[in-house]
């Protein structure tokens, strides 16, 4: 594969957490939370996208979303748990995005906010109109995501040089 051919990453907060008597990493899907991230999962398999990869942070809520929401695609692409996106920066994802080989074209990444909306807004250059409107006017709420592409090698990730493509959440 030519690092010429675009790429697509996909940016997906989880799901609407549970507030039980646990630690942070360990929260489990609330009953919307389910349900969300099946609908999100159709919307996902909706787009078409191929993911050759799915980077996941390892808390319970994320794993739990992306087990529910895969479950909708025709395809399911290797998932790898990292715990490197729990609690992340916008920087720290990039980092994370920047070691992926060349022959990964289309990434999901499953994590949390504020690290996925900042990374969206950071990466975006340019953007679908419709699709930043959208994203300004909703935020980043649970189970959202939004799809951006970019030209050229993962290493070459940084900020402003995707376009937001799409954007989705639920309705509240």
């Amino acid at each position: 594969m030519s690092v010429a051919e675009p790429r697509r990453i996909v940016l997906f907060r989880h799901a609407k957490a549970d507030w039980p008597q646990v630690n942070d990493h360990e929260r489990p899907l609330a009953e919307r939370g389910r349900k969300d991230a099946a609908v999100a999962g159709l919307k996902l398999a909706d787009t078409g996208i191929p993911f050759d990869l799915a980077l996941c942070s390892t808390s319970t809520r994320t794993r739990e979303t992306w087990k529910i929401a895969v479950h909708e695609f025709p395809h399911r692409p290797k998932t790898v748990y990292e715990e490197r996106i729990y609690e992340a920066s916008p920087g720290e994802l990039i980092a994370l995005l920047n070691e992926l080989p060349d022959d990964v074209r289309n990434v999901i990444l499953v994590g949390h906010n504020p690290g996925i909306q900042g990374l969206a807004e950071v990466l975006s250059g340019s953007a679908n109109s419709d699709a930043r409107e959208r994203m300004s006017r909703r935020g980043f709420p649970a189970a959202a995501f939004a799809a951006l592409t970019f030209d050229g090698a993962w290493k070459g990730l940084e900020p402003a040089v995707a376009n937001l493509a799409d954007y989705w959440a639920p309705t509240e």
